[in-house]
């Protein structure tokens, strides 16, 4: 199958979906069994891919460790007031092994959740790991050479950073800015049989989906890498870690995607590199904390790097946006992210406003209550996504304004599609104030007639002159993040049939 333009990306925690079915069901599911309801509940959302997050083996010592861990055991009863030890099944980021786990169904139950996807026109993605592995992972004792290693001295200046494996001191996998991951092993993006190993693995992956998505793929960027690790890596190759490994892939499956899990400014770098799609974490951290004009800044880029932008406003590693956004403004935000170009990522219990962040170590989930208002908006959010414009279409950027006593146009973002005949326009007031401004239409064939401006979302119509909405401008007032999302189609009893 080959991807839409902007594909819409569903995020499954799939350890804790497969246990709510199995409560559900009355028995254990495996993604083998998943009722056929189930995959049909998904195609109705009308998504385009499901990551199916976390189906590697994970780590008994990983468990071990997430089991003893103070800061772990106070996330685990925070978000599980009934939280035993036996709820902590292991990092899904601690890979021992990339086989599914036996909980799950192993490799043979994967082939028939893709197959039950495939029947749906759904695509899978799947994790990798680039930057470590589980630290019992038999890598470890079979080749040691893959990993980064230490010294004497390493260990005993940093015990928590390295451990000691058949004589050899490995260190652990780590982000430069936070504390080590005790329960991996830091693989060297230097050592070549490291690299070879890893496109073993990664051509073995995806014989199994139709894309990985990566996780912190920008540590093994050489310059990252070799800041991060100084001399232990060794000399630094010519050719970057995913250049080579993402073009020897595409030989045989030209059609994988690669997403990167990216931050600090260094998602045109990943797709020079070759990844289809970067995390947007920028967006994110500006809805979350900006206002409508930082937005706007930010969506000044060029249409084409955006394009390859991943939009999001939660996914497992930040908290829920129902959470911390609040009702309004968790519409709005959800809005921004759904309509611009890229890739879309929602995640699992986003559309039903769940509140609460479970830790990924953990195999189940708190009950807790539907929110039906938020549910009804996502139902037209993303039946409005269905729609060829926003699919296919020519994305812009609109320009707004105000007059001499209203500076508040500033809090307004809009932009529109194009399709042929079928265009959209979207305005959002992203402040918590009301806002009024002028909103420029692009298109200078709505010139010469009067057009019906349908809002798909507020279930609202207006009919509004083409010469005005492209010369001065469309006149809009919004309360604090609210927004229109207008159908806009010649008006006329004969338009409306």
């Amino acid at each position: 199958m080959t991807w839409t333009t902007n594909p819409i990306i569903y995020e499954i925690n799939t350890w804790v979906w497969l246990d709510d079915l199995s409560r559900e069901c009355g028995r254990p599911v495996t993604l083998a069994t998943v009722p056929e309801k189930a995959w049909d509940a998904l195609a109705s959302m009308g998504v385009d891919a499901l990551w199916l997050m976390g189906v590697w083996e994970r780590s008994p010592k990983s468990v071990r460790i997430g089991r003893a861990s103070q800061p772990l055991l106070r996330q685990y009863k925070s978000a599980l007031p009934d939280f035993s030890s036996s709820d902590v099944v292991g990092s899904p980021y601690s890979v021992r092994r990339y086989e599914v786990a036996r909980r799950l169904g192993e490799d043979p139950a994967l082939s028939v959740a893709r197959e039950k996807l495939d029947e749906r026109g759904i695509r899978l993605i799947l994790d990798f790991v680039p930057n470590h592995v589980a630290a019992d992972h038999p890598w470890v004792s079979e080749h040691p050479e893959y990993f980064v290693q230490g010294r004497g001295e390493d260990f005993v200046d940093a015990p928590d950073a390295f451990f000691v494996a058949d004589g050899k001191i490995i260190a652990c996998g780590r982000d430069p800015y936070f504390p080590p991951w005790t329960d991996t092993a830091q693989l060297n993006a230097f050592h070549q049989g490291l690299r070879e190993a890893a496109l073993e693995t990664l051509l073995k992956i995806a014989g199994q989906c139709d894309g990985v998505r990566c996780d912190m793929a920008m540590l093994f960027i050489g310059e990252v890498f070799e800041k991060t690790w100084g001399g232990k890596g060794g000399a630094r190759p010519e050719v970057e870690y995913w250049e080579k490994l993402i073009e020897a892939v595409r030989v045989r499956h030209p059609n994988f995607v690669f997403i990167a899990e990216a931050y600090w400014d260094l998602e045109w770098e990943l797709m020079q590199q070759g990844f289809d799609f970067c995390y947007d974490k920028r967006l994110y951290d500006r809805l979350l904390h900006g206002d409508g004009e930082n937005i706007r800044l930010h969506l000044l880029a060029d249409v084409r790097y955006q394009s390859r932008l991943i939009r999001f406003i939660e996914n497992h590693d930040e908290r829920r946006a129902a959470s911390v956004l609040g009702t309004a403004r968790n519409r709005a935000a959800a809005l921004v992210a759904a309509t611009l170009p890229g890739a879309k990522l929602l995640h699992q219990g986003q559309v039903e406003g769940r509140r609460i962040r479970v830790p990924v170590q953990l195999g189940r989930r708190p009950a807790e209550p539907v929110d039906e208002e938020l549910r009804s908006f996502y139902g037209k959010l993303l039946g409005t996504l269905r729609t060829g414009a926003l699919r296919e279409g020519e994305w812009r950027l609109c320009e707004a304004s105000g007059w001499e006593d209203n500076k508040r146009f500033r809090n307004l973002l809009a932009w529109c599609w194009r399709r042929q005949a079928e265009m959209i326009l979207v305005v959002i007031n992203y402040s918590d104030r009301e806002s009024q401004g002028l909103v420029r239409m692009p298109w200078s064939d709505l010139r010469g007639r009067t057009w019906l401006l349908e809002d798909i979302l507020n279930e609202e119509e207006y009919d509004r002159n083409g010469d005005e909405m492209i010369d001065a401008g469309l006149f809009v007032a919004l309360k604090p993040y609210c927004f229109h999302a207008f159908r806009l189609s010649p008006a006329g009893e004969e338009s409306r049939a």
